[in-house]
């Protein structure tokens, strides 16, 4: 596989993540935030950051870190960065958390903590698109894939520019008219560029690298994927320009997003189409457990959209929607981001384990990495909780949801557990786990000490 080369800090990044998802999902366990809480209130906005940049944000970061090389077959770029990014990230997300509990009420925190914590994020975020992006300009006419990620990070410049600009207004740094009304208004336009346009175009250019080659399946470039990128490129464009249109105290834009929503709906639809193509056309007959996990996720996208795009689901979701975001940020991306770390840990750590001796001794496989009887049935009781949760999120029931959600915690604890004992080589009989000359993996550093 070109440019499989291991990327030093994917793996702190990952546990940084999974971190930042256990912390959330407690959060609304113990009824803090959304529906206990108004959508816009400062309580749901601290952990609506938590799980979009500290789970999700960290998540997408240190992934494409490990396969961009891969999807322009070149090594990374200035990946001296990656350490200075993530120690910005973390800092940056807790400061602006801090500054939306002062928002609250909280004491010991300042309002101060929102700009300050977003010019971290912001530098992180812009170490990270410098190593990317570089990254991908060495190579022309860019992947198809690579292409979805460089829309996805043009998708992040936005977003945070213009949660900076939300930071400020909230601190009341700045005051004018234009930024109050993007403040009121375009606070959907800010999640569809960070939710839909960073992580999901990102996830959909990974995924048509990735699902073919786990599945053995043909990675030809169709006209579909192109229609895809395109497709959702121009949603976007509609969004970066109601958010202009906002700023400049212009009209008109309601039309608009009825435009990008379908145009979203389409794009949905054809690559719902290009995964089942993928699935029907594959050459490895019985996928491992993480494709059949993800295809729960591909449904969440699906049905989270196409409900999202009609009037009378999007009015039932309750405010902002929240069941219909709900599915998308736990349903397709957490879905989706926990069914590839399952096969991405395994694959990293038996990579920089046995790699060093492949060939000269007996390994394992990765598959002996991992057990995936118990597994299985962490992602049963999770996509189960998350179809639960946002059921009681339709109906305005939150004892039903915090119960859901209890089950969604237990569930991704217990997958957590996997990811370690795969990291520590828990499942691999003694004679194999670490024959002379292997090393053995740290649990979230980059550094690995050979066997003596």
């Amino acid at each position: 596989m070109p440019g499989a080369t291991l990327s030093p800090w994917t793996m702190s990044y990952f546990a940084a993540a999974c971190l930042f998802l256990i912390a959330g999902e407690s959060a609304m366990v113990g009824g803090y935030g959304y529906p206990f809480a108004a959508v816009e209130a400062p309580a749901t906005l601290a952990l609506v950051h938590v799980v979009a940049i500290g789970w999700l944000g960290l998540l997408m970061t240190g992934a494409l870190l490990q396969f961009v090389p891969v999807l322009v077959a070149a090594p990374l770029r200035a990946g001296r960065l990656a350490l200075p990014a993530l120690a910005l990230l973390i800092p940056g997300l807790l400061l602006l958390v801090g500054g939306f509990t002062a928002l609250g009420g909280a004491q010991g925190v300042s309002t101060a903590m929102l700009p300050s914590g977003a010019l971290l994020l912001a530098m992180g975020f812009g170490l990270a698109i410098i190593m990317l992006a570089a990254t991908l300009l060495t190579v022309r006419p860019l992947p198809l894939p690579a292409r979805f990620v460089a829309v996805g990070l043009g998708a992040l410049i936005a977003a945070v520019l213009v949660g900076g600009a939300f930071t400020l207004v909230l601190s009341g740094t700045v005051t004018n008219y234009a930024a109050i009304a993007l403040l009121l208004k375009g606070v959907p336009l800010h999640a569809a560029l960070g939710l839909a346009g960073w992580l999901t175009f990102s996830a959909i250019g990974v995924s048509y690298r990735l699902l073919p080659m786990f599945m053995l399946a043909p990675d030809d470039t169709r006209p579909t994927n192109r229609a895809v990128l395109w497709t959702g490129a121009a949603a976007l464009a509609i969004v970066v320009a109601g958010i202009v249109s906002i700023a400049v105290d212009s009209d008109g834009m309601e039309e608009a997003g009825s435009v990008a929503a379908l145009l979203a709906v389409f794009a949905a639809l054809l690559y719902s189409a290009d995964v089942l193509r993928l699935f029907r056309e594959r050459r490895r007959k019985i996928v491992e457990l993480n494709i059949r996990a993800s295809y729960a996720a591909f449904a969440a996208l699906f049905a989270s959209v196409v409900m999202f795009a009609l009037p009378a689901t999007r009015a039932a979701a309750g405010e902002g929607a929240a069941a219909l975001v709900y599915l998308f940020v736990f349903g397709w991306l957490t879905g989706l981001g926990l069914a590839q770390l399952y096969k991405i840990v395994p694959f990293l750590t038996w990579l920089e384990c046995y790699g060093p001796v492949l060939g000269r001794t007996a390994v394992p496989s990765i598959q002996d990495l991992v057990e995936d009887k118990r597994a299985s049935l962490w992602f049963f009781v999770y996509y189960l909780a998350v179809i639960a949760a946002t059921f009681s999120l339709f109906a305005e029931c939150p004892g039903a949801f915090r119960v859901a959600t209890l089950a969604q915690l237990c569930a991704t604890v217990g997958l957590m557990v996997e990811l370690v004992r795969a990291r520590t080589l828990s499942s691999i009989a003694a004679p194999l786990r670490l024959p002379a000359g292997a090393s053995r993996p740290h649990l979230f550093l980059p550094i690995s000490r050979p066997q003596e």
